[in-house]
C-alpha cells in the first residue's frame, strides 16, 4: 500500500514497516475475523489481542476499517503477484494458462477466507471498503480485456461484445461465485470444483468452444 494510499485511509504512516505491534493487529484481527463477524469485532477486542492499550491501538490504525483494509491489501497483494505469475509462466496451451490464472486469484481469496468474508459483509457499510474493492475489480476488468483484444488480434478468439463487457460480465461473475462457493452458500458450488466450472464459461464466451 503506498504512502498516499494510508494517507487517504486515515492509516498511520510514522512506524516502519514490519512493526511487530502492527502485525500483531493484523494477525489478531484476521485471528478473530475466522471467530464472527466484521460486525462484533470491536477495537478493544483487537487492541486486547494483540496485547495493546486501546490508545496504543490508535497509535498504529484509526479505526478497525483500517484493520480491514490493511488485511485486504494484503491478500490483493498475494492475488496479484500470482496473477502476474501465471500470465508470464509457460503454459502447454491457453486452457491451461486461463485456468492458472483463475485459480491463481482465487487462491489468496480462499486462503484468507476470514478477510474475504469480513470484506464483502463491510461493503454494506463501508465506502472505503467500496472504494477499493471496486478498484481491484476495475483492474482485473482493464487486463481481462485487454487479454480479450489481444487473442481476438491474433485470430485465436471470435469478435463478439465488446471485450470490456465481456471482461466486466466474467469478473464479476467470477467474484460472486467464488464467494458463495467458499462461504459455503447454497445453492453452490463446491469449493475445489469452482475454479474449473468458471474456466468452462471463460472458454467458452471468450472462444466459442471449451477448447480452443
Amino acid at each position: 500500500m503506498s504512502e498516499s494510499t494510508a494517507v487517504a485511509r486515515g492509516r498511520r504512516t510514522s512506524r516502519p514497516r514490519g512493526d511487530e505491534r502492527e502485525r500483531a493487529i493484523l494477525d489478531t484481527a484476521e485471528r478473530l475475523l475466522g471467530e464472527r463477524s466484521y460486525a462484533d469485532v470491536s477495537v478493544d477486542d483487537l487492541a486486547r489481542g494483540a496485547g495493546l492499550s486501546r490508545p496504543t491501538f490508535y497509535f498504529y490504525f484509526p479505526s478497525k476499517e483500517a484493520v480491514l483494509l490493511a488485511l485486504l491489501d494484503r491478500v490483493v497483494a498475494e492475488a496479484r503477484a500470482r496473477r502476474d505469475e501465471a500470465v508470464t509462466a509457460p503454459a502447454p496451451g491457453v486452457e491451461d494458462r486461463w485456468r492458472h490464472v483463475i485459480g491463481a486469484i482465487a487462491q489468496p481469496f480462499r486462503s484468507h477466507l476470514a478477510v474475504t468474508l469480513a470484506a464483502a459483509e463491510a461493503r454494506a457499510t463501508s465506502a472505503a471498503v467500496r472504494e477499493v474493492w471496486n478498484g481491484v475489480m476495475e483492474r482485473f476488468v482493464a487486463e481481462t480485456a485487454a487479454e480479450i483484444e489481444a487473442e481476438r488480434a491474433r485470430g485465436h478468439a471470435p469478435d463478439g461484445p465488446p471485450a470490456r463487457d465481456l471482461a466486466v460480465a466474467l469478473n464479476w461473475m467470477n467474484e460472486r461465485v467464488l464467494h458463495s462457493a467458499f462461504a459455503g452458500e447454497r445453492p453452490g458450488l463446491a469449493a475445489d470444483d469452482a475454479v474449473e466450472v468458471l474456466l468452462t464459461v471463460w472458454l467458452r464466451t471468450i472462444y466459442g468452444a471449451r477448447t480452443p
